[in-house]
């Protein structure tokens, strides 16, 4: 997993990128999470949220790419799609 962690954070190295995804990798979590959460407890009118977060997510995700130049590290391995996420938690929670 750390080859797959340090090639992550090659591809991701502008300031922008890193800064609007870490607006985006927690908006496209929350969104898949609250589905089902919606669907016990909640009402299914309520689903038009998690898609916003999830449409939002992912347009902040290419938005950061672009400033970055590069493809996202998925398009490559979806392995990356989970990376991305174990970078975030590390960001934010100071893991190194």
């Amino acid at each position: 997993m750390q080859t797959y962690l340090q090639k992550y954070q090659q591809t991701h190295t502008n300031q922008t990128n890193k800064a609007l995804h870490s607006f985006g990798i927690p908006m496209i979590v929350v969104s898949i999470i609250s589905i089902p959460v919606i669907g016990i407890w909640f009402e299914w009118k309520y689903w038009p949220i998690s898609l916003g977060l999830f449409v939002v997510g992912w347009i902040l995700q290419f938005i950061g790419h672009f400033f970055e130049g590069k493809q996202p590290a998925f398009f490559e391995n979806p392995i990356y799609l989970v990376v991305g996420i174990v970078w975030w938690f590390k960001k934010i929670f100071g893991k190194k």
